[in-house]
């Protein structure tokens, strides 16, 4: 049985610069788009010149999902914004390199490693 998709919104700092973390806990498919777009889209233009998705609590992400993620990333690079990738299993980590997502998002182990960009 499919989990819904939450997204939560955290601000941090590193080395002075604001960091928007979107968290996204359950699963990410088509059905997740109001959750993950429309979540990055409430967000201002300062909070999303910096991002970093954390994926910590996906359990399960289908193309769909990763074609909203692209979406995203997209819509964050067009705006002129940088996203960090973390906490991806190391499955969803090659497919990610696979289908070209490290063309808009560094991927990376964990917070610390995506906050210290």
């Amino acid at each position: 049985m499919q989990q819904d998709t939450k997204v939560t919104v955290d601000q941090k700092t590193s080395n002075n610069n604001p960091i928007t973390i979107l968290r996204f806990s359950g699963d990410i498919s088509s059905a997740s788009q109001d959750a993950i777009l429309g979540t990055f889209n409430r967000l201002s233009a300062s909070e999303q010149a910096r991002l970093m998705l954390d994926f910590t609590k996906v359990d399960y992400i289908n193309s769909s999902g990763i074609a909203l993620v692209i979406q995203l990333l997209m819509q964050a690079s067009k705006a002129g914004g940088t996203v960090s990738l973390f906490g991806l299993t190391p499955h969803f980590q090659k497919v990610f390199t696979m289908v070209g997502i490290t063309k808009y998002a560094q991927i990376h182990a964990d917070e610390p490693a995506a906050s210290a960009i």
